[in-house]
């Protein structure tokens, strides 16, 4: 479950982190992004993201995923320089507190952050980074399902 909540909010604080971009913008393209949970679990996720024109606002807008919803009220992204400090809360209402740092540019970014929890009456604490970059101009065409057999 910790692991679960560590890449959730990794995958939540890289679009924060792409919005550091937005002087200048990220640059619209094929995305890759390397998630690590450093502790209390080792664990790394490797995700490619097409980002069209229309899609950059959305993806740097976006410190939020499908599993929590994050706010950053501390956020001070300039000079190439990420800080942020903010809590993500779950569907059901779990609280984790998520403070980061890094740099960035227009075709990469990397952030490291400390996340703080509590589950089951235990405080657990962590450690993650991601690390993203512009690997293309073009995406790949979507693959096409293979025909139905009748």
């Amino acid at each position: 479950m910790t692991r679960l909540i560590l890449v959730a909010l990794l995958a939540s604080a890289a679009p924060v982190v792409a919005l550091a971009a937005a002087q200048p913008p990220i640059q619209p393209g094929y995305w890759e992004s390397t998630n690590k949970l450093l502790s209390p679990i080792r664990q790394t996720k490797v995700e490619r993201r097409c980002i069209t024109p229309a899609d950059v606002d959305k993806f740097l807008a976006g410190p939020s995923n499908r599993h929590y919803k994050c706010a950053y009220p501390h956020k001070i992204i300039a000079g190439g320089k990420i800080s942020l400090k903010g809590t993500c809360v779950s569907k059901k209402g779990r609280k984790v507190e998520v403070e980061g740092s890094g740099a960035y540019n227009p075709t990469s970014f990397n952030l490291t952050a400390s996340i703080a929890t509590e589950f089951l009456g235990l405080d657990i604490a962590g450690k993650a980074s991601t690390e993203a970059r512009r690997i293309g101009d073009v995406c790949p065409a979507p693959e096409t399902p293979p025909p139905a057999e009748n």
